[in-house]
């Protein structure tokens, strides 16, 4: 995670625990289902550590928290389950931080915008604006955009003050 700003105070965690959790994770398994697709254990896996986290997380951190009993993961479960869980819009990847963030969204890269605390690593996903203007100016060049995804960088309320 990028820590480029010294902060003399604690951060928050927001993942999900839980009843909260377990719901989400119900809802992936039926989302996959009803797209034909399945949430395999591995797949699942990797979804709740990112879902937990509430966070960027990078892949390494994901091989390593892996295993129930703390045994790591083989790099390419991982990946092949992040892969996955980006193709059917339930994760991101954030370019600049080289790690991923649960999503709610929906498959095929949906256009995402994220506002991304240098500080603490809070990240909050918000629709893009002029995502449509983006494509259309796209277009006019030749490009089809397949995905369209805004990183911002700065400080969060609370890093801030």
């Amino acid at each position: 995670m990028v820590h480029s700003h010294a902060c003399a105070h604690d951060h928050d965690r927001p993942g999900l625990t839980g009843g909260v959790l377990s719901a989400e994770l119900q809802a992936a398994e039926a989302r996959c289902e009803a797209a034909g697709q399945k949430l395999t254990s591995p797949r699942r896996r990797v979804l709740e550590l990112l879902l937990e986290a509430g966070q960027p997380v990078k892949a390494y951190d994901l091989i390593a928290a892996f295993g129930a009993d703390g045994e790591p993961a083989k790099p390419p479960t991982v990946y092949r389950a992040l892969e996955f869980l980006s193709k059917q819009g339930f994760a991101h990847r954030i370019e600049s931080l080289n790690a991923y963030i649960a999503c709610g969204g929906a498959a095929d890269g949906h256009a995402a915008a994220f506002l991304i605390c240098d500080c603490c690593g809070r990240t909050r996903e918000i629709a893009p604006v002029g995502a449509d203007e983006i494509t259309r100016l796209a277009g006019t060049q030749g490009f089809t955009l397949k995905s369209l995804t805004v990183e911002a960088h700065g400080l969060c309320n609370d890093c801030e003050a």
